[in-house]
């Protein structure tokens, strides 16, 4: 048994404190994962904050036949996705509030273009959903998303190609109805 699982078991018997190293163990990874999707220290320090949140809570629901390791990654990604989501629908709302010389006909085609992409990406799964966002949403280079993810180039670039198919599947699938 890995010394995390040991501590898991620990806290969920009721140790409180058998939490505290896992938090150090992963809290550099986490709020390095935060940064590199927000590009902001506050914003990667309150992501972090709330991942080993989220965590502790969450804890009984954890697979030990997975890596801890793994499972709060996959929780970091998530609050940093999360997080990203929330600040471009505010940071979408400033921009429409500045006139840009766009017909009224032009901006509600802008809109439902948008609100088509965004429900397209809701029916991707997880795994291609989190590599369009990062590429296209947040301009990352393909070896930031290997690392954020943990996958080799190759892997995020046919990932990349499968969901690309796969949301221009759901799109064209939207517009023919």
């Amino acid at each position: 048994m890995t010394e995390d699982l040991k501590l898991i078991q620990r806290f969920l018997s009721g140790d409180r404190r058998a939490f505290e190293p896992l938090v150090d163990r992963y809290q550099k990874t986490v709020f390095n994962v935060a940064l590199r999707m927000v590009n902001n220290t506050d914003d990667a320090a309150d992501i972090t904050q709330n991942v080993f949140i989220k965590a502790s809570e969450k804890l009984g629901s954890f697979n030990p036949k997975y890596k801890f390791f793994s499972w709060i990654y996959r929780i970091a990604v998530n609050e940093s996705l999360n997080f990203v989501e929330a600040s471009k629908k505010n940071e979408r709302l400033s921009h429409e509030l500045v006139a840009d010389g766009k017909s009224p006909e032009d901006v509600l085609q802008d809109d439902h273009i948008a609100q088509s992409v965004e429900e397209g990406l809701t029916k991707l799964t997880d795994e291609n959903r989190i590599v369009i966002i990062l590429r296209h949403f947040q301009d990352l280079s393909y070896d930031e998303i290997g690392f954020i993810l943990d996958l080799p180039v190759r892997t995020v670039k046919s990932r990349l190609f499968s969901a690309r198919q796969s949301l221009k599947k759901i799109l064209s699938n939207r517009i023919e109805r």
